[in-house]
């Protein structure tokens, strides 16, 4: 137990267990901390898993503690807990309640998009899902105050709303296949409003950026609206597999005999079928970028770059920062 010991005292419990470099890396990465299963797990555990890397990362581990303990402990800490404040997150915006709240929300947006008081209804449950989803994994040195997350909320609700229900409208004469990518288009549009709004304090005061070495280097607008875009393209990655081909799915399946007389079972059967899409889309679109995006120090902020430049020459290339998710 001493040689494990002695192991364990040189462990670094933040480096990354694969390449974040690579695509693959990076999905095996998320598949871990995505992992639905840790929904289930208890605040009390929680709070035990982040004291367990604490005393990791102060190199003040108990006698007996394993490899195998700290690796789980650090896969609910990365679920569970903000990695810019260490506080715990709450349940339904964490990224690994994605799968259960997702499937739920999407496979009934899916199923119930003929009638508008039912899309105005689902559409509405979706965007408040979103905008607790984003404020949770904003990047969090970033402070938003009430009125914003407000403002935030609104805009995106009414985007949605105004796309579902007009598409809604315009497609009642067009090919039932059409009607059923309403809610996509509607969410797709609605992630391209709900994420920049309700991380708009990046926008407008920056975001921290640090050289390889995690030394601060200033706050960056650009590199704001660098890791925003590429959360906007996540989502919507997320949701487009399910959203675009279950449609074709059910639009064929619908057809037979059998499923017109179990029409009780079709709701279930697409909120399963989105599930399924979800436990691999997740950690997938949350893998597009890196978590830890970087940027050339040449495409700054003109004021940042300057000041770079003249306390580090031309030493620092590239400098870097938390995207959120």
């Amino acid at each position: 137990m001493a040689g494990n010991m002695m192991d364990l005292s040189k462990f670094n419990i933040d480096a990354p267990r694969w390449d974040q470099s690579t695509f693959m890396g990076r999905l095996k990465h998320f598949f871990n901390i995505t992992d639905p299963r840790t929904v289930g797990v208890s605040n009390a555990n929680l709070d035990k898993a982040k004291d367990l890397v604490d005393r990791c990362r102060a190199g003040t581990l108990l006698p007996g503690t394993t490899k195998e303990q700290l690796l789980y402990a650090k896969k609910l800490y990365d679920s569970a807990f903000h990695p810019d404040s260490g506080d715990r997150m709450n349940l339904i915006g964490r990224m690994s309640f994605q799968v259960p709240g997702g499937m739920a929300i999407t496979g009934l947006m899916l199923q119930f998009y003929r009638s508008v008081p039912a899309v105005v209804f689902w559409q509405w449950v979706n965007q408040s899902f979103n905008a607790l989803v984003n404020y949770t994994n904003r990047n969090a040195a970033s402070p938003i105050t009430a009125k914003q997350i407000g403002v935030a909320y609104l805009t995106a609700t009414s985007t949605a709303l105004a796309t579902a229900v007009g598409l809604n409208l315009y497609t009642k004469k067009a090919p039932p296949l059409l009607a059923r990518w309403v809610p996509f288009v509607a969410v797709a549009a609605a992630n391209c409003v709900n994420i920049p709004m309700m991380r708009q304090q990046e926008i407008i005061s920056g975001i921290t950026v640090t050289d390889e070495n995690e030394n601060k280097l200033g706050e960056s607008r650009i590199a704001a609206v660098k890791g925003i875009t590429q959360v906007v393209i996540s989502r919507v990655t997320m949701a487009a597999p399910g959203m675009i081909i279950l449609p074709i799915i059910m639009e064929k399946l619908e057809k037979y005999p059998f499923m017109q007389r179990i029409k009780f079972f079709h709701a279930p059967l697409q909120v399963t079928l989105v599930g399924c899409f979800l436990i691999f889309m997740v950690p997938a679109a949350c893998s597009l970028f890196p978590q830890r995006c970087s940027m050339a120090t040449s495409k700054l902020d003109p004021e940042l770059k300057e000041s770079i430049t003249t306390m580090y020459g031309d030493k620092v290339k590239y400098v870097y920062f938390n995207k959120g998710l």
